[in-house]
């Protein structure tokens, strides 16, 4: 608490301070506060993948946990990771092989998505293709030493990405600077590789996947996708379900699912996988889709 001044001495020094005080200019009003940027959605998503401890530790775990089991998976010849609709050819003296997704699996374009972010945009194929050429793409935890270990005891290493296949210069590179092994034909099967026979759906995986099966008995598939180990037929909530409903036994140990928050088929399957609704029905479906108890 401030001290007071007695009456008489106190109004001394206001008539006092009257008489010498010099004017002053009337203040300047304090600036408006710059408008704030605009809410993005994908915001928190992007910051978990980038930051969380918890995010490096579940690939960690997940790349540790296939490495445990690989060797048993190699020596078993009954042993195979693709589904039934996918093995057109018989495993028997077929070389073995992992398949694995390349985007948020094995390589992290999260920096390709936080620059959405930022400037407000939305994925196009011309910016993606400008981020992929950049090669910057750093290595997912645990990727790597999984890769490196397989390859090292004679399993092929396929990465079946749906990038698509005109990027592969740029692609094999950014991976062969991180040290991935790459070698073979068969090494990236982009969007775009043609399987004789089998008509590919939109961006599904299926037809590639019969190719690997001509060549290959496959361990393990890793990814972030549904897509990326099965056909989903329809792309909805019950669809996805009933696509992986017969291989729940193989999580964890022939499919080994990864996460990712910031895009993927889950998202178009909340608002009927309709992109040309505006974003405010997109976004208003997405909310309805939400449990509240």
């Amino acid at each position: 608490m401030r001290p007071h001044l007695p009456l008489a001495l106190a109004a001394s020094f206001l008539f006092a301070g009257c008489a010498s005080a010099p004017s002053h200019p009337a203040a300047t009003p304090a600036p408006p506060p710059a408008a704030e940027a605009a809410a993005n959605d994908n915001l928190n998503a992007v910051a978990w993948t980038q930051t969380a401890v918890e995010h490096d530790l579940i690939y960690i775990q997940a790349y540790r946990d296939a490495q445990s089991q690989l060797l048993a998976a190699l020596h078993d010849p009954n042993w195979d990771a693709l589904a039934k609709e996918d093995r057109v050819a018989p495993t028997t003296g077929l070389p073995p092989a992992v398949v694995l997704d390349i985007d948020e699996t094995v390589l992290d374009n999260s920096p390709y998505q936080a620059r959405l972010v930022k400037n407000g945009g939305t994925y196009d194929e011309a910016s993606w293709a400008a981020w992929c050429k950049e090669q910057r793409a750093r290595a997912m935890p645990g990727a790597l030493a999984f890769t490196q270990f397989a390859a090292a005891h004679g399993i092929a290493v396929i990465y079946l990405s749906n990038r698509a296949k005109d990027l592969d210069t740029a692609t094999l590179a950014n991976l062969r600077q991180l040290g991935f092994p790459v070698s073979g034909a068969d090494a990236f099967l982009g969007l775009g590789t043609v399987e004789p026979g089998c008509d590919q759906v939109g961006t599904e995986k299926g037809c590639r996947r019969q190719l690997v099966s001509r060549k290959y008995r496959v361990l393990m598939q890793f990814g972030d996708q549904l897509g990326d180990f099965v056909d989903v037929l329809a792309n909805t909530e019950a669809g996805r379900k009933q696509a992986i409903a017969g291989y729940m036994d193989w999580i964890g140990t022939r499919w080994f699912v990864l996460p990712n928050p910031t895009y993927g088929s889950w998202e178009p399957a909340l608002f009927n996988n309709d992109w040309s609704a505006p974003a405010a029905e997109q976004r208003q479906q997405k909310l309805d889709a939400l449990r509240y108890n």
